[in-house]
């Protein structure tokens, strides 16, 4: 059961969850290294870039389990898993020893590669990339994702929207799965450079871009979408492990 090897950008915590229908969640995050995708605004690429490769440990279950254990002090909150897209990783088996524990399973992902154990998670939030991110979404693979898990896990669709034609895209997308919440949030144009890890965030920029964005839900009635900021963005801007 624990014989699964994990790659792993980074484990930190415990924090908050600064994005989406766990918003201010204590959590402790562990961010696996890889990822199918490039988005053009991507603000992880230390766990998405190839480059960063030689910073990803592998890693047993049993010791990634113990660095979650030793964050939390062993008192069960919300472990969040995250990338890169975490899907490509063979997390069940941490998922099934976690959960014996009492511990509660978060996972985001793009929708790209769906697996069974989505069913034995606490939270999935499927997180199709925009037009603005220069990925293109196989919704066949969306579907599937969807599938995996089977009604188990709350499942919602996250969106980062960044212009007009994003806030189409989730518009077009929220109805293909109209069973699923919806949660937007304005994008972040700022990423890190790559040996900056505290690089300041245009706050002011993207708090107009919440604005606008609420405006647009509210003009036209969707009143089946949630628009939140990224929290963790406004409180630490892109630093690297909070």
């Amino acid at each position: 059961m624990t014989g699964a090897v994990i790659r792993v950008s980074e484990i930190f915590g415990p924090t908050i969850q600064g994005e989406g229908v766990l918003i201010g969640q204590p959590t402790v995050f562990v961010r696996t290294g890889g990822c199918d995708y490039r988005c053009s605004w991507c603000d992880t690429l230390h766990a998405v870039d190839s480059e960063h490769r030689e910073e990803w440990r592998p890693m047993a279950v049993d010791d990634v389990w113990s660095a979650v254990v030793r964050l939390s002090g062993g008192v069960p909150l919300t472990v969040s898993l995250s990338g890169g897209n975490p899907a490509i990783q063979p997390l069940g088996p941490l998922i099934a020893r976690g959960r014996g524990d009492g511990y509660r399973f978060a996972l985001e992902t793009q929708g790209s590669v769906a697996r069974d154990w989505f069913a034995d998670l606490d939270t999935l939030v499927l997180s199709p990339k925009p037009p603005s991110s220069g990925m293109e979404t196989d919704f066949a693979k969306l579907d599937d994702c969807v599938a995996m898990a089977a009604g188990h896990p709350t499942t919602v669709l996250k969106f980062v929207v960044f212009d007009d034609r994003d806030y189409a895209y989730a518009r077009d997308v929220a109805r293909r799965y109209t069973s699923l919440p919806v949660y937007l949030q304005p994008g972040n144009h700022t990423p890190p450079p790559p040996d900056d890890d505290s690089a300041t965030v245009d706050i002011e920029g993207v708090m107009n871009r919440m604005l606008w964005l609420v405006d647009k839900v509210i003009d036209d009635r969707w009143f089946d979408a949630g628009v939140l900021p990224q929290l963790h963005v406004l409180l630490w801007g892109n630093r690297r492990g909070v």
